[in-house]
C-alpha cells in the first residue's frame, strides 16, 4: 500500500474513531433527560414491556434522543430488567443517570392519604389511586385479611383497622403487603398508654373505634366529642340503647338522609341502635384520631340524653332528664319543620 493511501487510511480510522468517541460520549454524559423542561414523575407499571417504555418516553416528550437512550439501555442491559414503579426523572439528567435511578429500583415514595370513608368499597378506591393495583385487588385482600387474621377483626370492624393519616409507601406495593403495612400502622398507634386508656373505658381497641365512629358522625363541635363519648358511655354501662341516629342512617344506606323518622327506627338491622342494646357490630365511618382520642378521654357526666340545639349551630342539649330531653327535642322539631317550611317557600317564589 502506497504511503499517500496509508495516510488517507489512517486518518479515515482516526476520524471515525474520534466521532465514535465524541457519540458515545455524548450518549452517556451529555443531558437527555427532560432537557428545558422541569423534573417529572415517571411510572413503569407491571408488566411493562421496553417498547412500552420507549412509547412512554417519546410521547411524553421525556428524552430529548430517544435512539441514544435505547442503545444504552440495551448495552447496560436495562431494557431486558426492567423494574416496576414510581420514578422521579430530573431536568437535564444524562441517560446513564437516568438509567442508574431505573435500573436500581430506588423509587420515590406514593403518599397515600384516606379519612371521610364509610365503606370498603370506598376505602379501596381512595388508598389505590396512585397505586399501581386496582381497587378489587386491594378489596380482595382486605376481605382474605379479614376472614384469616388472629387479631379480632372480621368482615364487619375491619375498618377500624385503618387509622385516617398520610402514609409513605411504594407504588409498585402488592396488595397483601399495604394491608400488612396498615395493620402495622394500627399496631403503631395503639401504644401502651392508649391500651391502657381503653382498659379503663372498658371497651376494646375495636369497640372504641366503633363507638368513637358514632361519636364523630354526632360531633360537628370537637370541643363536644368527649361529652357525647361519656354520654354514649353511661348508656352502654346501663344497658340503654344508644339511640344514635347516624347508626339509623347506615343501616339505610341512604347517606344523603337529613331527617330520620320513626319508619327509620322499625328496619331490622344490627345497626339500628333503637331496636337493638350496646354497639353496632363494626363503625358507622372511618374515626378521625380526634374521635378515637375522644372516647379514650372521654368527659364524665350523668348525661343520658343529648339534642340537637334548635339553633342549627351543631352543637347539643345534654341533660341526665328524660322530660327535659324531650322539651328539648319538641323545640328542635319545631325549629326544623319551621326552616323546612322557610325553605318551601322560598323554592315556590322562584
Amino acid at each position: 500500500m502506497k504511503p499517500n493511501k496509508r495516510l488517507i487510511l489512517f486518518l479515515l480510522v482516526a476520524i471515525l474513531g474520534i466521532s465514535f468517541s465524541y457519540y458515545a460520549y455524548q450518549i452517556v454524559y451529555t443531558p437527555n433527560i427532560l432537557v428545558g423542561m422541569d423534573d417529572r414523575l415517571f411510572i413503569v407499571e407491571e408488566g411493562s414491556t421496553f417498547k412500552d417504555i420507549q412509547r412512554k418516553l417519546h410521547e411524553g416528550r421525556v428524552v430529548n434522543d430517544l435512539v441514544s437512550f435505547s442503545f444504552l439501555a440495551k448495552l447496560s442491559g436495562y431494557a431486558d430488567q426492567l423494574k416496576p414503579g414510581r420514578y422521579i426523572l430530573r431536568k437535564n439528567m444524562t441517560n446513564l443517570q437516568a438509567l442508574k435511578i431505573l435500573k436500581s429500583g430506588k423509587q420515590e415514595p406514593v403518599k397515600i392519604t384516606f379519612n371521610n370513608v364509610r365503606l370498603v368499597s370506598e376505602l379501596a378506591e381512595r388508598i389505590t389511586r396512585n397505586l399501581g393495583m386496582k381497587p378489587e385487588e386491594f378489596e380482595a385482600a382486605l376481605i382474605k385479611f379479614a376472614m384469616t387474621n388472629s387479631y379480632g377483626f372480621n368482615k364487619d370492624n375491619i375498618m377500624t383497622m385503618f387509622i385516617p393519616n398520610t402514609y409513605e409507601v411504594y407504588f409498585n406495593i402488592a396488595p397483601e403487603a399495604l394491608v400488612e403495612k396498615m395493620h402495622g400502622e394500627y399496631e403503631k398507634f395503639w401504644t401502651d398508654e392508649r391500651k391502657e386508656k381503653a382498659k379503663v373505658v372498658g371497651l376494646t381497641p375495636i369497640e372504641i373505634s366503633v363507638l368513637a365512629s358514632i361519636v364523630q358522625a354526632e360531633s360537628i363541635n370537637a370541643k363536644e366529642a368527649p361529652v357525647i363519648a361519656g354520654l354514649y358511655l353511661n348508656r352502654l354501662k346501663k344497658g340503654i340503647a344508644l339511640q344514635a341516629d347516624p347508626t339509623l342512617v347506615f343501616a339505610v344506606g341512604d347517606f344523603s338522609l337529613k331527617r330520620v323518622l320513626n319508619v327509620h327506627k322499625q328496619i331490622d338491622s344490627p345497626y339500628n341502635t333503637y331496636k337493638y342494646p350496646g354497639l353496632p357490630p363494626g363503625p358507622i365511618n372511618m374515626p378521625e384520631i380526634r374521635s378515637l382520642d375522644a372516647v379514650l378521654n372521654y368527659t364524665p357526666s350523668d348525661y343520658y340524653y343529648m339534642c340537637a340545639k334548635e339553633d342549627f349551630s351543631g352543637n347539643h342539649n345534654f341533660t341526665n332528664s328524660y322530660e327535659e330531653h324531650m322539651s328539648n327535642a319538641i323545640r328542635y322539631q319545631r325549629a326544623l319543620t319551621l326552616e323546612q317550611q322557610k325553605g318551601e317557600a322560598l323554592r315556590n317564589k322562584r
